[in-house]
């Protein structure tokens, strides 16, 4: 499929683009930003060639976020692989059942999620920037981590994906006792393992825009430097504050979705 697009659309996605990697390296949800934009963009062309060409963008900002924050800030990468493998195999199982799920049974259940998540985040201002015990998580609770935010969250991005990041790191730091900033880390070795076996699964079916999701890339990768270094220099105060703005813009757009479009 080859869609006939504008050099003013392609511009315009490109921004999205990077846009979306730099929430996403700061605290996870840049899909509120990309998959709609090509959703718009790409009017007449089949969901799974949008979802397809989101992952191949969206792969590229989470691996340079994911590279900045194993440089600079102290990530369990041995453990961060261990949940990364469960959410591949989660994401692999999603996207193969993708093109059978109907998003009106999911939004109110992923909303629910979101505002319990929001209420979690307000009501506990020291969510997330406490200190994690020096003896590191039990291994009850990386077990916990392994199927929750890995094959659970993992599922959820190959079947649908906006939102997987901040899911992520919400369930890293609740269950790993991490800061915001060492989450995200985390959680953007996890969301690179979501996203190959996603884009795995869409690529074989044939089901990527390679020559839209090019250029979309590289602003993409730009924006989830940029991102990652912002986070990694203000901390967890700095991500909080992204977190709560994108878990709300996340709870509207998808209420829209469901009841004002």
């Amino acid at each position: 499929m080859t869609p006939d697009i504008s050099l003013a659309t392609l511009t315009v996605l490109c921004l999205a683009a990077a846009a979306a990697g730099w929430i996403d390296a700061v605290v996870g949800g840049g899909g509120l930003i990309q998959l709609p934009a090509l959703l718009v963009g790409l009017p007449h062309v089949p969901a799974a060639w949008v979802l397809g060409t989101n992952k191949a963008v969206a792969i590229c900002g989470t691996t340079a976020a994911a590279v900045a924050y194993a440089r600079r800030s102290p990530l369990d990468l041995r453990r961060a692989l261990r949940i990364g493998l469960a959410a591949l195999a989660g994401s692999l199982a999603g996207a193969f059942f993708a093109s059978g799920i109907h998003s009106g049974v999911l939004r109110p259940m992923v909303m629910a999620a979101l505002l319990a998540v929001l209420a979690l985040v307000l009501l506990r201002p020291s969510f997330g920037t406490g200190v994690a015990p020096a003896a590191g998580p039990s291994r009850r609770r990386v077990l916990a981590a392994v199927l929750v935010a890995g094959l659970g969250i993992g599922f959820y991005d190959g079947l649908v994906g906006p939102g997987t990041g901040t899911f992520l790191v919400l369930a890293l730091a609740a269950l790993l006792h991490l800061d915001l900033v060492v989450a995200s880390g985390t959680a953007k070795v996890v969301n690179v393992c979501t996203n190959v076996g996603a884009l795995v699964t869409f690529g074989l079916q044939g089901s990527v825009l390679w020559q839209v999701a090019a250029p979309m890339a590289l602003f993409n990768l730009a924006g989830g430097a940029v991102g990652a270094r912002m986070a990694l220099k203000r901390g967890s105060s700095f991500v909080r504050s992204v977190l709560v703005v994108v878990v709300l813009s996340l709870v509207c757009k998808l209420g829209w979705d469901q009841w004002g479009g």
